[in-house]
């Protein structure tokens, strides 16, 4: 179960909804009767730095060699490594 906001479309109170994400209930305004409205907000998160795309963990020339290397790599191949 999820949790929705909704708005009474006559007053503006504005009240949580809990149901099943898949269901679209018709919602009443608990102050007045009235129909009411999915509420949607901006997600409070924010994903920044490096390591959330696909692309960064990629070397700039695409070839998927590694780009660092440990103390027991020679010219980057790891494959001899512990």
């Amino acid at each position: 179960m999820a949790r929705y906001d909704y708005r009474c479309t006559e007053c503006g109170t504005v009240f949580e909804v809990e149901h099943p994400m898949g269901e679209r209930p018709e919602v009443a305004c608990p102050a007045c009767g009235a129909p009411c409205e999915r509420v949607f907000e901006a997600s409070a998160i924010t994903f920044t730095g490096s390591g959330f795309y696909n692309t960064d963990s990629r070397d700039s020339s695409g070839s998927g060699s590694h780009s660092t290397s440990c103390a027991g790599c020679s010219g980057g191949d790891c494959s001899g490594c512990h």
